[in-house]
């Protein structure tokens, strides 16, 4: 992991990271091929989104790109990049001039799971409403670590998660999409969630469309598939009593999605 405070490299956290005491800062996970984040500029805009909604200053784009190319070296994986506000000193009042620190480090690339798709369960633990926060990618995420710790059992993959009021919103570490009468919908990210960066790409290919589901609304589904931006795009084979076959549609999405970024070209036969 290579650190950074404002412009300065650094060997380590700082001293009092309010990230690392209050969860208070961002964070992007990035899928590289051959040196190069082909979905940077989305990544960075959602950072920026993030950014300015906790007022943390970002660093030079340019400089971090850089940093984040040298360290790939030209290989693939999955690179994180984390910004906090930087040190700051006991108590949740930020500092007047902070000097936000920021990380990255390179991680291999995450299995897919099953070719056929992949076997959900529903979480317990729901997601807290809070619009303020709603869509972007903060460091506070102890609901998705409580809800993955709730199994481990080998052939469950992933599962739902529901909001406080009842309605569907994400999987622990993936976006959500369902196929009804021939269209494709997502759940809206306007109370809790994040606004994916593949969740984007996918609700242009598909034109689908964003909205509330209900648990009945899934089950009943003709096709589902979950998204992220270090997996792509994955089937789902089984939930509960309920179990899909592959879908053309789904399939013919992965083949887009293999076609525009190269990351995930040798992933579709």
């Amino acid at each position: 992991m290579r650190h950074f405070a404002g412009d300065e490299a650094i060997v380590a956290t700082p001293d009092h990271d309010r990230g690392l005491a209050y969860g208070d800062g961002l964070f992007e996970t990035m899928r590289a091929h051959g040196g190069v984040i082909h979905w940077w500029p989305a990544h960075w805009h959602r950072l920026e989104r993030g950014a300015q909604v906790l007022r943390i200053p970002l660093p030079d784009e340019a400089r971090v790109r850089r940093e984040c190319e040298a360290l790939l070296d030209g290989g693939a994986g999955v690179l994180k990049l984390v910004l906090t506000r930087g040190a700051g000193g006991r108590g949740y009042a930020p500092p007047v001039s902070p000097i936000p620190h920021w990380a990255i480090s390179l991680h291999p690339v995450p299995d897919r799971g099953p070719a056929d798709g992949l076997h959900l369960r529903w979480c317990d633990t729901r997601l807290a409403l809070q619009p303020v926060l709603a869509g972007i990618k903060h460091c506070n995420r102890l609901e998705q670590v409580l809800a993955r710790a709730e199994w481990n059992e080998p052939d469950i993959h992933e599962g739902l998660v529901r909001s406080m009021e009842g309605d569907v919103v994400c999987a622990t570490a993936a976006n959500v999409f369902v196929l009804r009468n021939d269209h494709w919908t997502t759940p809206a990210v306007d109370r809790c969630g994040i606004a994916g960066v593949c969740r984007d790409w996918a609700l242009q290919a598909l034109g689908a469309d964003e909205t509330r589901l209900a648990v009945t609304d899934v089950e009943a589904a003709d096709a589902i598939f979950l998204c992220n931006a270090a997996r792509g795009i994955l089937p789902v084979a089984r939930l509960r009593d309920r179990s899909w076959r592959p879908h053309p549609q789904v399939l013919e999405l992965q083949r887009r999605l293999a076609a525009e970024h190269p990351a995930f070209a040798t992933e579709v036969a």
